[in-house]
């Protein structure tokens, strides 16, 4: 275990479940494969039907973050459903998982979103943000997005600022300020 002055437990690296890659072995990071790895062995899910660590970047008031979205569910080439990974509560990561299901792909709101702790979860429908179902069986398998799918929305955001707004949200929500005082980086991690 590397010994930095943070609250992140690092061990060393891990291959990630989706794409082999090496990444930087955390507490988080374990829960994030875990999640894959439930949408595969599981959920029906074909490895190249899910993207990971999607980025949005945004810039308000000289405030540049970049927002991460864990996971992206696809089905017949559609963006399905977006997966948001944080530790705690759920309710306090409904808004910004939101934003950036309504944000992520410019051409349209990907109509379900997901936030989870790893332990427990909340289906939210994007367009409403209304919770459908909860716990970690509430996240639908792939003949579940299929069934889901068949009524779903897959169009913009209406004209106007809705886009600006969800932006702002994630700008707001996602800023990182570490428990040590700065920002939360990780040593020789990409996100760091």
């Amino acid at each position: 275990m590397v010994d930095i002055p943070s609250h992140h437990f690092i061990y060393g690296h891990l291959s990630d479940f989706l794409t082999g890659e090496s990444l930087v072995d955390t507490d988080d990071e374990r829960y994030r494969q875990k999640l894959a790895r439930l949408l595969v062995e599981e959920g029906g899910y074909q490895r190249h039907e899910l993207q990971p660590r999607l980025k949005i970047e945004t810039l308000f008031a000289n405030n540049f973050v970049v927002s991460t979205v864990e996971l992206v569910a696809s089905v017949a080439g559609k963006k399905i459903m977006v997966i948001r990974y944080g530790p705690g509560s759920l309710v306090t990561r409904e808004r910004p998982a939101l934003a950036a299901a309504r944000v992520l792909d410019p051409a349209y709101v990907i109509p379900f979103t997901v936030v989870t702790n790893g332990e427990d979860a909340e289906l939210l429908d994007t367009w409403s943000g209304k919770v459908m179902a909860t716990g970690l069986k509430a996240i639908p398998t792939r003949e579940g997005a299929e069934t889901l799918c068949a009524n779903a929305r897959f169009e913009p955001l209406p004209a106007g600022p809705q886009r600006q707004m969800e932006l702002r949200i994630l700008n707001a929500y996602d800023q990182e300020v570490c428990c040590v005082g700065g920002p939360c980086a990780l040593p020789h991690a990409p996100e760091g």
